[in-house]
């Protein structure tokens, strides 16, 4: 149990780039765990496990809409998995230095749904996968890794990494050798893993380029509106609960109607 607290106290106290992490990993384990059991009690769960996966045809697409989003999180072995994440905690630390957390989260979600939906184009539309859409299924962070990855390297094209053998080596570069090797990958096996790829590096690099063209995203502007009436409610609560304290500071607690009296106490509270 107290394994289990503190797991639970990591994560709620965790970054949201390592919240990411651990929710990757917890699904890999959840998966697995529940693999093992159904084999050893012969029950067949691998329908349930492509449910969590994304297909290329849409109208399989509209049967598990959650799929977009669940397919992000899914890995298909363990070094698909380490790989992604030591990427992500790579690219995710290196972002975090110049962004914030609410960006990663955005690129994160939005970068693997892009990817997910240019998958899903290419084989519904380009003549040389269309033959393979019923059984092509997309799983993996890759696209929205990589979307992190691109989303930074726009931001600081001239940072240096050192690397193995090669030396110091310029973000953009390594971008550059990532989405070329993508590419030259396509029709070597996986092509919707690569095309997904690929769609979350254009992602990445769009996102930065609006913010840097401070144009911003509709997702932006819709949460910015969201929040403006709650934001000008906590601005009145507060200049009203400092009017209240004014008020206390020269003539006493008692000297406050019941109005003001509800309102000091509710503000306590919070």
């Amino acid at each position: 149990m107290r394994i289990i607290e503190k797991i639970k106290k990591e994560f709620k106290y965790a970054n949201y780039l390592n919240k990411i992490i651990y929710l990757n990993v917890f699904v890999f384990l959840l998966v697995n765990i529940i693999s093992v059991l159904a084999g050893l009690f012969l029950i067949d769960i691998v329908s349930l496990t492509e449910k969590l996966m994304l297909p290329s045809e849409t109208s399989e697409i509209i049967k598990q809409p959650w799929s977009l989003i669940t397919y992000m999180f899914l890995h298909e072995n363990f070094i698909h998995l380490l790989f992604n994440m030591l990427w992500l905690h790579f690219g995710g630390n290196l972002f975090l230095q110049y962004l914030n957390e609410k960006q990663l989260v955005n690129i994160y979600v939005l970068g693997g749904l892009f990817g997910g939906l240019l998958f899903v184009i290419a084989f519904n539309y380009l003549p040389a996968l269309v033959p393979f859409n019923q059984n092509a299924k997309a799983l993996g962070a890759s696209a929205s890794v990589l979307a992190i990855f691109f989303a930074i390297a726009t931001k600081i094209p001239n940072y240096q990494i050192h690397l193995p053998f090669l030396g110091h080596v310029k973000l953009k570069y390594l971008a550059f050798f990532f989405i070329i090797l993508d590419f030259l990958s396509i029709p070597k096996g996986n092509a919707g893993g690569h095309i997904a790829h690929i769609g979350g590096a254009i992602f990445g690099y769009i996102y930065i380029k609006q913010i840097q063209n401070k144009k911003g995203f509709i997702f932006n502007d819709l949460m910015k509106n969201f929040k403006k009436p709650n934001q000008k409610k906590v601005k009145k609560e507060t200049s009203e609960v400092d009017t209240v304290l004014e008020k206390i500071s020269k003539s006493g607690y008692n000297s406050l109607n019941e109005k003001e009296k509800e309102l000091l106490f509710k503000s306590s509270k919070k």
